[in-house]
């Protein structure tokens, strides 16, 4: 497991790490995947082929909204911004994730 390659993601983790990005404030989606990465110190790496396909269907569950706008080199893109619901899984998801790593490294201390 030690050779496994940098930046996948485990199961389940990616709308988290979107959602929370989004919690900085509106972004297009290649700056959310730049932001993931280099929060991650290089270690993760979101693919535009998973990137794009999980905001969609934040969008459509109502977790996100999203609108047209000029990034910063002048390009049409898409911004997405967190929805009060997307607040809500967000601070559910992240009391989840706060308490698995725990139990999971209660496990991994032990002998």
């Amino acid at each position: 497991m030690a050779d496994k390659k940098t930046g996948e993601l485990m199961q389940g983790t990616l709308d988290m790490l979107i959602l929370k990005t989004l919690a900085r404030g509106a972004m297009h989606g290649y700056a959310i995947m730049e932001h993931i990465q280099s929060r991650s110190e290089e270690v993760l790496r979101v693919e535009e082929g998973a990137l794009y396909p999980a905001l969609h269907r934040l969008e459509l569950r109502g977790l996100l909204a999203a609108e047209w706008g000029i990034s910063d080199n002048n390009r049409r893109a898409k911004f997405y911004r967190l929805t009060t619901a997307g607040r809500r899984q967000l601070a559910d998801e992240a009391a989840y994730w706060a308490r698995m790593a725990a139990a999971i490294g209660r496990i991994m201390e032990t002998a």
